[in-house]
Order: C-alpha cells, then structure tokens, then sequence
C-alpha cells in the first residue's frame, strides 16, 4: 500500500505554484473529479471549483454529482452532506478536516436530546414539536430530526421549511442558530412573545413552563460569529455617507441588523439582488466578507458600488482553513491513487440523516 504524500512539503509553496498542480491534477483526473465551494471561500480556491453555490445549491449538486470524487471546498457539516446523499461508489474529500463551524458546535446530540426530553415531559409525553436543525450542524443531528419526524432547512428555503413544520405540528425546536429561527418567524408573523431562547445549560432551557406551552418556536441560543459582528448602528453610520444605497443582509444577523436593512436574503438571494440591480446601483452587504469583496470586484464592472457593512473585515476563519495548498495536496494525492480526508458519515448516522435532507429537497421549492 503506498504511503500518502505528507502535507508539509505543500505547506509553503506559493499559490501560483499550487494552481498549476491542481490545473494538471484536475486534467489527469477529468471527469472522474468535481470540485464544490462554497461563496465564502477564498479566491484562490474559489476559482478552481466546477460548480459553487450557498449551502442548498451544493446540496442540490451533491446529490446529483456523476463524479467518483467530489472534493469539497466548504467545511465539514456541507462534506457530510456530500457524502450523506451521493452514490455508495463516491467518495468525499475535504482538503483540511480543521474546516469546520462554530455555530454548529454550539449544538450537539447529547444537548438536544436533553432539550428534547424535557420538552416532551412538559408535555407529558406527546410530541409537540417538530425538530428543524439548520443544516449549519452536524450529521448526528440531522439524523436526530429525521428519527423524529423533523427537517433541515437552509438559509435559502427557511420559511417554506418552518411553514411546513408548523403545518405537521403546532411548535417547533429550531437549532443551531437562534438568529435565523427568529427572523424566519417574525417574517411569517410570529410574534417574539411567541418565540422563547434555549439555553441548553440550564434546566428547560430556563425557560418559564408557561413561556414554552405558549412559544410557537423555541430557538437554541447559537449564532454565526461572522454575521454576529454586524450591529444597527453599522447600517446608520454607513446610510449618512450613502444616503442612496440599499442595505442588503444575510438572516443570520440579529433580528436589530435584519429590521434596518432593505433586504434579508441568503447567499444566493444576496448575489442574485446585486447582479439583477441595475448600473450605478450602491450596496451595503452585511454577509462574509470573501463574498463581498468577490462581489465588488465582480460588480464593478456594471459602476456599482458594493461596501461592506462592518467598519472592520471578519473572514469565517474555518472557511478560510482550505487554501491552495491543502486543495494541492489533496489533489496530488488522489493522482497517486491515495485518499486523504475522507468524509464517511456512518451508515447508522446517514440512513436518518438522509431522510431530513431528502424531505428538505421536496419540501422546498
């Protein structure tokens, strides 16, 4: 059996030298290779990537991919997903396994089953809720919902996804992000009364027994770092040096940031808004800063101007752990006939997984 090629001979080449290893890996691989990124991912490995999309889109691309190795350009919950809904043959790679995602951490199985006890004891025992994990999470806890009648839902198909769960059962236990839950049932007319925070160290999430028979949505106290950082008074600072500017925001920002803006939209509804608006149009984005930055330089071409909605830059520093050089290494090694970093969700883990992912894609639109 050959020894893999160790990553500390690619740990200081430069990125010119990296993109031309991967130019002629990718050629010896042809179409036996895909290579997936996500917006948020640097430039120098964004635009080496087949296909790129927010977190539905490459779940949409996973599940359709004719490749035998798809080589994941993300973090590790979207290489799950990957590996979660492609063909048995295929096999998932992700280039640096230190790729993963604080919010999805703030949730784990042991807490949310907790969480999911207690609440069916309130109710002596008859099940209420209907499970929703954000697919920001990992695949232990998709596998939860789809054991227990529930779903995942991205930032694109939220609202259809919660509509649907309401429609199933009267409440819904949304994890892992609090801000995305909350601006997806104000939205729909929930009020905040009815939505109540999770705090899974305390016992009932300390929460009021009365609060929770009343909440439509209990919301688990988890959040983006990145979007975290965008505050109200971002937007008012930048809307009295350009007055004429829209504000656009992803809805993983606070429902404080949300109310300000002009749109809230994901990833993809971001980009789509900028590109069909018309030229000479002036954006403030409030979402990750790579994707910014690509979509200024992008835009720029048609005179609009695109800002960036923070006064300081704040990269998803677990995006930013894939660079040229591990996607490189990855490469090199899969010429060779070896695998690096692969993604495989246990069988037990994916059977019930598979299930919560697969109802997202008929439920959504």
């Amino acid at each position: 059996m050959a020894i893999p090629i160790p990553f500390d001979s690619y740990s200081e080449l430069n990125d010119s030298f990296c993109a031309e290893r991967i130019r002629i890996a990718r050629k010896k691989l042809g179409t036996e290779l895909i290579i997936l990124a996500h917006h948020y991912q640097r430039e120098s490995v964004f635009h080496h990537a087949d296909f790129s999309g927010d977190s539905l889109r490459l779940s949409r691309l996973a599940a359709t991919a004719q490749a035998r190795y798809i080589v994941f350009c993300g973090v590790h919950f979207m290489a799950e997903v990957a590996d979660i809904l492609s063909r048995e043959e295929q096999v998932v790679l992700l280039p640096d396994l230190a790729a993963g995602c604080s919010m999805a951490d703030m949730a784990n199985l042991i807490t949310v089953e907790r969480a999911w006890n207690e609440l069916i004891d309130l109710f002596n025992g008859e099940q209420c809720f209907t499970p929703v994990t954000y697919i920001n999470s990992s695949a232990e806890l998709k596998a939860f919902c789809g054991r227990n009648g529930g779903i995942v839902c991205t930032s694109s198909n939220a609202r259809s996804i919660l509509e649907w769960s309401l429609r199933r059962r009267e409440k819904i236990l949304f994890f892992p992000d609090q801000h995305l839950g909350r601006n997806t049932g104000f939205a729909m007319g929930i009020p905040l009364s009815e939505m109540a925070l999770w705090d899974a160290d305390l016992p009932y999430g300390g929460i009021d027994p009365e609060m929770i028979r009343r909440a439509r949505i209990i919301l688990w106290n988890g959040f983006c770092s990145v979007h975290q950082i965008f505050q109200p008074e971002h937007i008012d600072q930048l809307r009295q040096q350009l007055p004429d500017a829209k504000v656009i925001v992803h809805p993983e920002c606070s429902l404080e940031v949300c109310q300000k803006a002009d749109i809230i939209g994901s990833t993809e509804s971001i980009i789509k808004a900028i590109h069909d608006s018309p030229p000479g149009s002036n954006w403030i984005v409030g979402t990750e800063f790579n994707l910014v930055q690509r979509l200024a330089e992008r835009e720029r071409l048609q005179s609009k101007a695109v800002h960036f909605l923070a006064p300081f830059i704040c990269k998803c520093s677990t995006m930013m752990r894939i660079s040229p050089q591990h996607l490189a290494w990855t490469l090199d090694n899969l010429v060779a006939g070896e695998l690096v970093n692969r993604i495989q969700v246990p069988f037990s883990i994916a059977e019930s997984a598979r299930r919560a992912l697969r109802l997202m894609l008929e439920v959504s639109p």
